[in-house]
């Protein structure tokens, strides 16, 4: 009897042990007793956006010239729920969207019961706004009825941006910025290279026509 109780406590223990070293893996391998959120996190969350990430981000000009509004039509599909945006489209949970870049903001749809806090936001709909909006309705309007996380890709909102642009809208888009002056240096070392590289092929082709 003696010797199945020192059993079953030595499995015990053993069993302790284990549990607190992967315990303790865990805790080094994830950060989970780190007060701050991980450098790298383990995967993306749809609306989160990555810390550090906005250090250099891409100018929304420039992603809006390289956006393609069919995207934005797919990434649009996680609207339809709530949105229309064909022409005199009926309102459901949210307003019809044909047209609403350049409008104003909570004021597009007429008869709608927008939120007040998005009534006390203002102004209209700019690509800036638009935007913002896309990427965090409660952060851009606090108290917002819209139940939407966001898109926390810059990429997919410039082409929804597109998408809505063209539905009845017709913004002119915004004009990209000027290169950084890293950029224009590197472009001006391509185009040194490249004008080397043309000088010896016509310095080969004058040797192989005089039969050198």
């Amino acid at each position: 009897m003696e010797d199945r109780f020192n059993t079953i406590a030595g499995w015990a223990l053993f069993s302790g042990i284990i549990a607190l070293g992967l315990s303790s893996v865990s805790t080094h391998y994830f950060g989970a007793d780190s007060p701050h959120r991980p450098h790298e996190m383990g995967y993306e969350i749809e609306g989160v956006e990555i810390e550090g990430s906005g250090e250099e981000a891409v100018p929304l000009a420039t992603l809006l010239a390289e956006a393609d509004p069919a995207r934005g039509k797919a990434v649009f599909a996680k609207c339809v729920s709530c949105h229309t945006i064909e022409a005199g489209g009926a309102d459901g949970i949210g307003p019809n969207l044909h047209g609403v870049m350049g409008s104003p903001v909570a004021g597009h749809a007429a008869g709608f019961a927008y939120s007040r806090a998005l009534k006390d936001v203002g102004g209209t709909w700019t690509w800036d706004q638009m935007d913002a909006w896309l990427k965090s309705p409660k952060a851009f309007a606090s108290g917002s009825k819209m139940t939407f996380a966001g898109l926390g890709k810059p990429e997919d909102r410039a082409a929804i941006l597109l998408y809505l642009n063209e539905a009845g809208s017709g913004l002119a888009l915004p004009a990209p910025p000027p290169p950084s002056e890293e950029s224009a240096a590197e472009e001006d070392s391509e185009a040194d290279l490249e004008g080397e590289a043309a000088a010896e092929q016509d310095a080969a082709a004058q040797i192989n026509e005089g039969g050198v």
